[in-house]
């Protein structure tokens, strides 16, 4: 239990504009709102209908290091695709940031994909074997492929069904921009207007920033199409249970997104109230930990009226750090994020709330620091059931293995922690606090049922692997021989 990431790894957000003069720079604003959902990389591609070429510009970073001024006045164009990335498949690098652009026989193609290809390594495989050259070890590429056949091979719709798993997708061609969701559902996706121009975001809050319409969600296995014409729908995948990712509603959307019609910190502070039901606690402050814990300790505060204390205070300008600390500032990585106000919890009983416990080391640091500025009682509480088994949908939850609550009873984690109690909320409670049925969701992190069976060895490094076996059977023979069919 000595690794010190704290939480699951953000995912991707994507945005597309069709029919504004500053298609780019809404595509800016709306990344810019989404940023929470992936610091590694940002791209934006925009065009001007058919005939025109498109134009990129992506680069490592946040967005507003990666698109300065002059970037966006050479961004030219009245439709536009653009993506916020974390890795979930593919490692960190330039060559896989997205969009991802190519030019074939239908012509101009770019995608920004949020989600994650449980079938990713078999489709690759099928198409090397029919000539395919793959650039990046993203699955995303893979789609771009299948898009990219021949109009007599595979169509459009076709070709999106061969896929299977997790994808909130934006699509531009040389004569619209096209949006899809999986069958599940499991990533979210929504429609806006503004100006005339018709908007598609992986949430809401994207449309609040630069004052657009929400018209509705994109719903589970629908094909949204919007071109000069206007806007139109297919639904080209067989009809299957829903399944939408739970965790968008614990941690991951911003509190500010509407998710199926419910804000999402309404869910969240309800998730604090059925927490504070179910695991009740004697104490004088409820300490949030910021701002992932901020409306469930809103709740377990308002429920059992106990006051509402933020103790610790978070950093908020946090880059990559590259000196990397040693002994000279010990628990480096948790106090540069959060410091402590010590008066406000000296001497009292503190309950403290988080969303979530990944490895545990991070909570125990927060118990040793409140234990440290005189805290006469530390209770844990978290406000989703513990995380036992790994995501394969698209958020990079650590190995099982390295999951404090897959490896350890309630009352081993206690006692690492050093907390005098601890309480996490249950299923049933997590989805009665969001209004709607629990075969909505999808459960799997917490559960292990998996809506969609997925291949017990997939992980985000899976293409790095393929490609690393098939570097080897080249290297065991010294000359291989391309032309060896014309003998």
């Amino acid at each position: 239990m000595n690794d010190s990431s704290h939480k699951p790894t953000h995912e991707c957000g994507v945005f597309a504009v069709f029919g504004h003069p500053n298609a780019a720079v809404l595509t800016y604003y709306g990344l810019f709102a989404l940023q929470h959902r992936g610091q590694e990389s940002a791209g934006i591609v925009t065009a001007n209908g058919p005939n025109t070429p498109f134009i990129m510009h992506k680069d490592m970073g946040l967005v507003s290091q990666v698109f300065t001024t002059p970037v966006l006045e050479r961004l030219k164009g009245s439709r536009a695709v653009g993506h916020v990335r974390y890795s979930t498949t593919g490692s960190s690098n330039i060559k896989n940031a997205q969009p991802l652009v190519v030019d074939c026989a239908r012509g101009q193609l770019a995608i920004g994909h949020n989600g994650n290809l449980i079938n990713a390594a078999i489709l690759r495989d099928e198409l090397e074997q029919r000539g395919s050259i793959f650039q990046t070890t993203v699955d995303s590429e893979i789609i771009l492929h299948l898009l990219a056949q021949p109009a007599e091979t595979s169509g459009v719709l076709a070709a999106l069904r061969k896929v299977q798993g997790a994808f909130s997708l934006v699509l531009m061609s040389e004569r619209e921009i096209i949006g899809v969701r999986d069958p599940f559902g499991f990533r979210p996706l929504s429609l806006g207007r503004l100006d005339g121009a018709y908007i598609l975001a992986s949430e809401t809050c994207a449309f609040d920033l630069i004052h657009a319409e929400f018209i509705r969600e994109i719903e589970p296995g629908e094909v949204v199409i919007i071109n000069e014409t206007g806007i139109s729908s297919e639904f080209p995948f067989n009809e299957t249970k829903r399944a939408f990712c739970m965790f968008e509603y614990v941690y991951f959307a911003r509190p500010d997104s509407i998710i199926s019609d419910i804000s999402v910190h309404r869910v969240r502070t309800e998730m604090g109230r059925e927490l504070a039901r179910l695991h009740p606690a004697e104490a004088d402050i409820v300490v949030p930990v910021p701002d992932s814990g901020n409306y469930a300790a809103l709740g377990f505060s308002q429920e059992l009226g106990i006051p509402y204390e933020h103790a610790f205070v978070r950093n908020h300008y946090i880059g990559r750090t590259f000196l990397q600390p040693t002994q000279l500032i010990r628990d480096f990585n948790v106090r540069v994020k959060l410091n402590l106000i010590k008066e406000a919890v000296a001497g009292k009983r503190v309950v403290v709330v988080d969303d979530s416990i990944v490895r545990g080391t991070t909570a125990r640091a927060r118990v040793v620091n409140l234990r440290e500025a005189g805290a006469a009682e530390v209770h844990m509480r978290i406000s989703c059931p513990p995380h036992r088994f790994a995501c394969h949908y698209g958020i990079d939850f650590p190995d099982p293995e390295k999951l404090i609550a897959n490896q350890h009873t309630l009352e081993e984690i206690r006692d690492y922690l050093g907390a005098d109690s601890i309480g996490y909320l249950d299923v049933p409670g997590m989805v009665r606090a969001t209004g709607l049925a629990e075969n909505d969701f999808c459960l799997a992190c917490f559960t292990g049922d998996y809506p969609v069976p997925v291949d017990p060895t997939l992980d985000k490094y899976i293409m790095e692997r393929r490609q690393k076996r098939v570097n080897l059977i080249a290297a065991e023979d010294e000359h291989p021989e391309l032309f060896s069919d014309l003998r």
